[in-house]
């Protein structure tokens, strides 16, 4: 793991709580009470398992035109039925949609935009967590690849439908980011493998990108955040068997998740609130959890949370941002 760059003062002043009203009880409905999306457009990479799936149902609920974009599209409208079976017809499409294949991400871009409509909110759900040692076929190590580099290929090539009136992106970060800073010598693990820092680098690297993100695009009326959603039991955890669930503590013999765990309902209320609360209009590029802005971390403690000063660091969100377009050939917002 590399040492860790310290945050400007400035930086990690920004990351104080707001006092939203919410906590960690509330739900992606509950910050959604009131809320009219009508004539919104949002996308939700992963929306149809997990947080996704109720990021999808609360936005959906609350009125907005929802593209599910997943790598199983069949899969997905089956889970979206289930979950939304009075959903009006056409509020929620599914698309297919390979984070780990740029190919795919051009396609699944090239269709939106050849539609003609904008783009208001772009949750960045989608991941894998401590899976086998696999890469892609540009030889990228694929939690870096999936949950980063793929991210910030779509935004990129989505950047024309962004709507300028106030489009917010939302990236999916985690605690996870306290086990890792970035890995400059080293990102795709070419000199050793270990699945939960190469899971923990990527969760640092989605904070960092919506750090620089809402830095690049702030005076064209973009905002972008990450998140912590909290410890939820989900299909994310697929990777880690369930023997080592339960000798991490994560749940007990029966299944039953630990004490701080959070229902989906729950995980996926930050996400929501970050896309929509008028409480962050001014405050971009801030890490957020329990539905408010985090505080810095004080403790290794991930139940605790906070943010790390290596997640929040501008000139390395910078870095990260130029070693991203480098690999990707993709920089909309120079």
């Amino acid at each position: 793991m590399n040492t860790p760059h310290h945050a400007p003062a400035d930086r990690m002043r920004r990351q104080r709580p707001l006092g939203s009203g919410f906590g960690a009880a509330g739900t992606a409905d509950d910050v959604l009470a009131g809320v009219d999306l009508t004539g919104r457009t949002a996308l939700v990479t992963g929306g149809a398992s997990g947080l996704g799936l109720e990021a999808t149902r609360a936005l959906a609920r609350a009125g907005a035109r929802v593209l599910v974009a997943v790598r199983r599209p069949a899969a997905a409208e089956t889970a979206l039925r289930a979950a939304l079976p009075a959903a009006p017809h056409g509020a929620v499409t599914v698309h297919a949609l390979d984070l780990a294949d740029p190919a795919a991400i051009r396609d699944f871009a090239d269709g939106f935009l050849a539609t003609g409509r904008a783009l208001d909110l772009l949750i960045a759900n989608a991941g894998v967590m401590a899976c086998p040692e696999t890469r892609t076929d540009a030889g990228w190590e694929l939690h870096f690849a999936v949950n980063h580099l793929g991210h910030h290929a779509l935004v990129n090539r989505l950047r024309p439908a962004l709507n300028p009136s106030g489009a917010r992106i939302v990236a999916v970060a985690s605690a996870g980011h306290f086990l890792s800073d970035i890995r400059w010598h080293d990102p795709h693990f070419r000199t050793g493998y270990d699945r939960w820092l190469a899971y923990a680098q990527s969760k640092t690297a989605n904070a960092l990108f919506a750090l620089h993100l809402d830095t690049l695009g702030a005076d064209d009326g973009l905002r972008a955040y990450s998140v912590h959603p909290g410890s939820i039991l989900t299909p994310l955890q697929r990777h880690v068997p369930r023997d080592e669930q339960i000798a991490q503590g994560w749940m007990d013999a029966d299944g039953t998740p630990a004490a701080g765990f959070k229902s989906p309902a729950q995980g996926a209320a930050t996400a929501v609130w970050a896309a929509t609360s008028p409480l962050l209009a001014d405050h971009g590029g801030v890490y957020c959890q329990d539905c408010d802005i985090a505080g810095p971390a004080t403790t290794d403690d991930m139940l605790v949370g906070g943010v790390k000063p290596w997640a929040a660091d501008p000139e390395s969100a910078a870095r990260l941002w130029d070693l991203s377009a480098r690999l990707t050939g993709l920089d909309a917002f120079a």
